[in-house]
């Protein structure tokens, strides 16, 4: 489909997004999996039903476009995802797996922070105002979730990492 208008771009957009949030349903539970601090893990969990939260919100989008939901595959997710199971081969330490965790979640709400961000005044522009403030919402949400994945990063005990190499 060639994108020659707003609309076009926003909709190319929104299903970029769509595939974006159900992959992360699924990187999110392997970070859930594979972190062993109980607040990390619990808080991948929290995250995980937020982002379906996110995916029915799209959802919600293309329905109110009178648009079948498609997602469109995302080359910067997949490259995340697979940059996190090459981490994993190397078996790295439990300490080291949190560190990277972290890391991968921060990377990936910045993103998503950068999708939204577009998303929502091309909504705007075109007189979409339900679906621009579903987004804002959304973007709210990951915003919230970026500061408190970097308030996990700030406080991560660096010492116990080297002390298990």
């Amino acid at each position: 489909m060639p994108i020659d208008t707003t609309e076009d771009l926003f909709v190319s957009g929104l299903s970029h997004a769509y595939y974006t949030e159900q992959r992360l349903l699924d990187a999110l539970e392997e970070l859930e999996q594979t972190s062993s601090s109980e607040e990390l893990t619990s808080g991948f969990a929290e995250h995980r039903e937020e982002t379906q939260t996110h995916v029915d919100r799209i959802e919600q989008v293309f329905e109110h476009l009178d648009a079948e939901a498609e997602a469109t595959e995302d080359p910067v997710i997949e490259g995340m995802i697979e940059a996190h199971e090459e981490f994993m081969d190397q078996d790295p330490s439990d300490e080291a797996i949190e560190r990277f965790n972290i890391a991968a979640g921060q990377k990936a709400e910045h993103y998503e922070i950068a999708t939204y961000g577009n998303l929502i005044p091309m909504a705007d522009q075109l007189g979409m105002d339900d679906a621009a403030d579903t987004l804002e919402e959304t973007l709210r949400e990951e915003q919230d979730e970026l500061e408190t994945l970097s308030e996990r990063g700030e406080a991560f005990d660096y010492g116990e990492l080297e002390a298990s190499s």
